[in-house]
């Protein structure tokens, strides 16, 4: 998510922008004090507050251990299959005969290379990018049934969903009726739109970035005015990769919210994928397109890198495991995703084989509940982790609502569930990162999250984005790597070496959420940043330990009759 509205320090004057920041300035000095994969690096070594991957590396050499191949899934918006620094690893179904219309293996998904598309039609000639926003789709759904209705009126088994339809209403309301920010994101969609025409001609390239904009001189005033944007936006959020179609589509959703109260969300995903979605049954629809193409699978490609990117390759950029394959679950839109196509994502990744899910999205609303937690608790069963991302609205989750979640509808937990906020490093604006969501009780640890190099689709190409986004699929790296050179440890104890031996900063951290310095324990539960030196060092005396144990136990011995 892109700060907009607090990042570009704009007003509305006349009926035209006037900045208040250096807007046009080059990328700030510590934009560029980072190297490329500094959150690999360590702190003692090279002053850089990354993970110690190469120390865990020396550590596992040292040992003379061998490691396995790893299933990690993932769970999001696509990945580029055809990327050099990510085909070698790359979750290929060898049971599926390839391109032959059959589904060889029986699991009731046909031609499923390399993972599954619950976001498209069965022919595979449509796929849905755009999607709505979950609590206009909750409010519209229960609108007929609920409004002018007081709560005394409501039947017992239906005041769960009255209470959320509710929330849904008073959220929505509050943006439609905002008229000086509606009125101010309209006009910043309409200054966008007509800048954004001249500017793809200058350069010509439908979709360009603020690195682009860096050396281009506009002649036009609305396209000088979409430079000056763009850049407050890139440098308000301290990344230059944000792309002109991200800030267009965030300023379009913040317009389209203002007339939830008037007119339905359009319903993006039935018109495409045609399942009867109020049957959780009903699962084998979309198609084996994981790719889509390269503005869906932009994020999703990303966090693939960054688990397990071919290493030593003198491609782009290494992944944190070594010894990993990635299979493609797309089930998240541009929007918010569907409860349905998450739980059979999930289910999809651990009946073929996944140790470690990754799950970098969310949402502040999760209508079909029960069937995401029937999923995790599916995933709990086959001795699978679960990674997820905190949240980028520098909230506390504690309080926040952010759905998956890591409580159960009847307020048990998950054991092998991991949900992680986003680092940064001081020479890249402070340990933590400014937009990171947090929670003494719900954010276990902190993970890498800021200018984070990884690979995008198109061209071989790399970049940098940020967010929790990128946070969890680090810990998800960790994780394999662990689960790859010690594999007779389980999910649950993965999770808790990760959560054990986090580096925990000695220095205060800055609070997203504002005020006075804290220390990271008050931000979450193990107050700390994932390091995979010590990670491995504990899962070593962890691993020798289940062994010895192992070895205690008395064998079964048959009675004689």
């Amino acid at each position: 998510m892109i700060r907009v509205l607090s990042a570009l320090g704009l007003v509305l004057i006349a009926g035209s922008f006037s900045l208040d920041v250096a807007a046009q300035d080059s990328a700030p000095d510590k934009n560029e004090s980072v190297p490329k994969g500094w959150h690999l690096k360590d702190l003692q070594k090279d002053g850089l507050y990354g993970i110690s991957l190469d120390q865990a590396y020396d550590f596992l050499k040292s040992k003379g251990l061998k490691s396995t191949p790893v299933i990690v899934g993932i769970v999001d918006s696509g990945i580029d299959t055809t990327h050099e620094d990510l085909k070698p690893v790359l979750w290929v179904n060898t049971k599926e005969i390839p391109g032959n219309g059959i589904d060889d293996d029986g699991n009731g998904y046909i031609d499923d290379i390399y993972g599954w598309n619950f976001l498209g039609s069965k022919d595979g000639k449509e796929n849905v990018t755009k999607d709505s926003f979950e609590g206009a789709r909750v409010y519209w759904k229960y609108k007929q049934k609920f409004e002018g209705k007081a709560e005394s009126q409501i039947p017992a088994g239906e005041k769960a969903d009255y209470q959320l339809w509710l929330r849904a209403k008073q959220e929505i309301t509050k943006d439609a009726t905002n008229k000086e920010e509606v009125e101010f994101m309209k006009l910043m969609a309409q200054v966008l739109k007509e800048g954004d025409a001249i500017i793809r001609k200058d350069l010509n390239k439908e979709v360009y970035s603020c690195k682009d904009l860096n050396t281009y001189t506009p002649l036009a005033a609305a396209a000088t005015k979409v430079k000056q944007i763009m850049m407050a936006t890139c440098k308000g959020n301290d990344n230059y990769d944000i792309t002109s179609k991200m800030l267009i589509d965030d300023v379009q959703k913040d317009v389209d919210k203002a007339s939830l109260l008037e007119q339905p969300p359009t319903n993006y995903r039935a018109d495409i994928v045609k399942d009867n979605y109020n049957d959780f049954n009903d699962k084998y629809y979309g198609n084996n397109n994981v790719l889509v193409d390269n503005e869906s699978a932009m994020h999703g490609t990303h966090v693939a890198g960054i688990i397990g990117a071919a290493r030593n390759n003198g491609l782009g950029m290494d992944g944190v495991a070594d010894n990993v394959k990635l299979m493609s679950i797309r089930a998240v839109p541009d929007g918010d995703e569907h409860d349905k196509d998450i739980a059979l994502g999930i289910r999809y990744a651990v009946d073929n084989g996944a140790r470690v899910i990754n799950m970098s999205f969310g949402k502040g609303y999760s209508p079909e509940k029960k069937w995401v937690d029937d999923a995790v608790r599916y995933a709990e069963s086959k001795n699978v982790l679960l990674v997820h991302a905190a949240g980028n609205d520098a909230a506390n989750v504690d309080t926040a609502y952010n759905f998956p979640s890591a409580k159960f509808a009847d307020g048990k937990r998950p054991q092998s569930w991991i949900t992680i906020g986003a680092s940064g490093d001081k020479k890249s604006g402070g340990l933590t990162a400014s937009f990171s969501n947090y929670g003494k009780k719900e954010v276990d640890i902190f993970s890498p999250g800021v200018k984070i190099y990884s690979t995008v689709p198109g061209g071989n190409t790399y970049a940098d984005l940020q967010g929790t986004s990128m946070a969890a699929p680090v810990v998800s790296g960790v994780a394999a790597l662990i689960m790859s050179y010690y594999p007779n440890l389980s999910a649950v104890q993965v999770k808790n070496i990760i959560e054990k031996s986090v580096s925990k900063p000695s220095d205060r951290v800055k609070n997203p959420g504002g005020g006075p310095d804290v220390n990271l324990s008050e931000l979450s539960v193990y107050g700390g940043i994932v390091n995979a030196y010590k990670a491995v060092k504990l899962a070593n005396e962890e691993s020798r330990l289940t062994k010895a144990a192992s070895a205690k136990k008395p064998t079964a011995t048959k009675k004689k009759k």
